[in-house]
């Protein structure tokens, strides 16, 4: 199928936008390449240093005549979908001694959990952290005695920070190597019924707990689609994991088998190895575009219209939203995955996962299959699934069909024509909105709004009995400048309250709502924020709102709005305790969410 002519238009208007910086980033990462592998360039006090505790590997490193492969690992056991990482660096060890190599830990990033920090000050390092983990990533492998390196990372944040450091080294390959999903435990959507029912006062917290625990039961990642699962289908759409190993199961046999071979493939992609491939080659712009097609064909999280911007700037491309509002409007959505549908992803995966979706969108001519990968040339590579035949690991063709067309569908015959996101304009800045989970009798809210400077001001006021009526609720002084751009998810429940109600209900804000985040519908990372001058902050209690996610609408009916002066906040709070006084420079330093919200600048 010849490739969508958007897709062209859009890659081609990307390439141009991008030229500048893009070249100059190039440019880096070729005077990178020839010098050649770095730790034959050591002094000898550096090498020794660098290999005193390789034990027996110390004299192959020492001959610099074989790879040597850098570990980054996310892994703490705090974090479920981290906690399989702890076996990893011993298997990968084993692996890259069987093929000649050598392997060492670089270093390890943080991770944080958003569910744990839900509704806490700490989600208001939540962001932020995406930019520390690309800090730490960089230092680890500044020592410059790796040939090539894989990362060991699942998460919100923890996937973006690592694609930007990987790419600040974008002279060396680079394999992500996932941990899995955890196996399915209470649906989430039974999940979610108990929380509405706790936030109504229906249900006790040890009802709340128990049926949280049912859901979160193990180690892996979180089953609904989120920004963590989000992430791993761009990891595949993007050409860094191996194919169809996204959403293998922790600790099984074939987890296991896809770790060990992912470890050699990226010590075989190395200047060393027969098949030299840096992540420069493998992230361009193509690469980024079919990112935006799995984002927008899955229903896939918000979160993304940050970190994907910010992780394409790390390689001197610039995307915009309006590129993602472009490639929505062609790409079909052909994936019920909760919260948007009552699916897992261990179902999701069983129907025929991201190797069928790819196929699908490589026929409609939705992808570029023009891209290097990891599993080499061609995203074609990537309709292929993994299997163990005998204890060895092999690949086959992946279904053609979906096995539940309730979950999976055709691109000839999507649950909608269109992808899951909206950008909104208007006289309020721009914003966006995930649509995929939204039913369309709820995507047009116009009403008075309800102005409030924290989500503990919205619960307060909902448990008052002060919520009456069509209503649009406004949660300002919630971006990056403001406190870090921390997740609102925690309001979901009395929104979803409200809406059950008969209530017509939308939020707007400068803030995030979380990646899971569905059915209310929610105008979210509004620029310019309320603490940069952006119209939200003239907005006062009964102002009429219009959010119009058909026609890409966010504006204030109400005459003289935008005469009125800003309203100014008492941030103070915001800026200290759980670690927030050591984020000043952050604060003071980040981008607008639409240029990736990112303490860093053009690389």
């Amino acid at each position: 199928m010849p490739l969508n002519p958007v897709m062209t238009r859009v890659t081609e208007r990307v390439i141009e936008r991008s030229a500048p910086t893009r070249r100059r980033y190039l440019d880096r990462m070729a005077k990178a390449k020839s010098d050649g592998p770095a730790r034959a360039h050591l002094s000898c006090s550096g090498q020794a240093h660098a290999f005193a505790a390789a034990g027996d590997d110390q004299s192959r490193l020492a001959e610099a005549i074989s790879g040597n492969l850098g570990i980054v690992t996310a892994y703490n056991d705090m974090l479920s979908a981290h906690q399989p990482f702890e076996r990893y660096p011993t298997l990968i060890r084993d692996a890259v001694r069987a093929a000649g190599g050598t392997a060492q830990v670089a270093g390890g990033v943080p991770a944080m959990c958003d569910g744990v920090t839900q509704g806490e000050a700490g989600m208001e390092l939540s962001l932020f952290s995406r930019d520390v983990i690309a800090l730490a990533a960089g230092v680890a492998l500044s020592h410059n005695t790796f040939d090539a390196a894989v990362f060991l990372g699942v998460c919100d944040k923890i996937v973006p920070g690592l694609i930007i450091a990987a790419q600040s080294f974008g002279h060396l390959p680079a394999v992500f190597l996932p941990a899995g999903p955890m196996t399915s435990g209470l649906p989430n959507d039974e999940k979610a019924k108990v929380r509405q029912r706790f936030a109504a006062g229906e249900a006790t917290r040890e009802e709340l707990l128990k049926a949280e625990m049912a859901a979160y039961h193990g180690p892996g990642t979180c089953t609904f689609y989120g920004t963590a699962n989000t992430n791993q289908m761009l990891m595949e759409f993007m050409g860094l994991h191996l194919p169809g190993s996204s959403f293998v199961n922790p600790n099984t046999d074939l987890r296991d088998a896809l770790t060990v071979e992912g470890a050699k493939r990226a010590l075989s992609l190395s200047a060393l190895g027969n098949h030299y491939t840096p992540v420069c080659d493998v992230l361009d712009e193509k690469a980024f575009v079919n990112g935006i097609v799995g984002l927008n064909a899955t229903g896939g999280s918000t979160n993304l219209l940050i970190h994907l911007i910010a992780m394409a700037r790390a390689g001197g491309i610039i995307l915009d939203w309006e590129d993602f509002c472009d490639l929505s409007e062609i790409t079909p959505l052909i994936a019920r995955v909760y919260p948007n549908g009552l699916a897992d992803v261990n179902q999701f995966h069983a129907a025929g996962g991201l190797g069928f979706m790819i196929g699908q969108l490589l026929n409609a001519g939705l992808l570029h299959d023009d891209t290097k990968t990891v599993a080499g040339d061609g995203l074609e590579n990537y309709t292929h699934e993994p299997r163990l035949e005998s204890g060895t690991l092999t690949w086959t063709p992946g279904s053609g069909e979906s096995l539940n067309t309730g979950i999976l569908r055709p691109a000839s015959d999507p649950f909608q024509e269109t992808g899951g996101l909206s950008r909104l304009v208007g006289t309020l800045g721009t914003g966006v909105m995930k649509i995929s989970a939204v039913a369309p009798e709820h995507r047009v809210v116009e009403a008075p709004c309800r102005v409030f400077h924290d989500q503990d001001e919205v619960k307060a006021a909902f448990k008052a009995g002060e919520f009456e009526g069509d209503m649009i609720i406004v949660v300002r002084f919630q971006g990056p400048k403001a406190n870090g751009m921390p997740e609102l998810h925690s309001l979901t429940p009395l929104l979803g309250i409200m809406q059950g109600r008969g209530q017509k209900v939308a939020l707007v804000t400068d803030g995030r709502m979380s990646g899971a985040s569905g059915k209310v519908p929610s105008a979210i990372h509004v620029c310019p924020e309320a603490l940069d001058g952006g119209p939200i902050g003239q907005l006062q209690d009964g102002d009429i709102v219009r959010v119009d996610a058909v026609a890409g609408v966010l504006e204030v009916l109400t005459e003289g709005v935008l005469e009125r002066p800003h309203a100014t906040a008492d941030l103070s709070d915001n800026q200290w305790g759980v670690g927030r006084d050591m984020f000043t420079a952050f604060r003071s330093n980040v981008g607008s969410a639409n240029t990736g919200a990112t303490v860093f600048g053009d690389f």
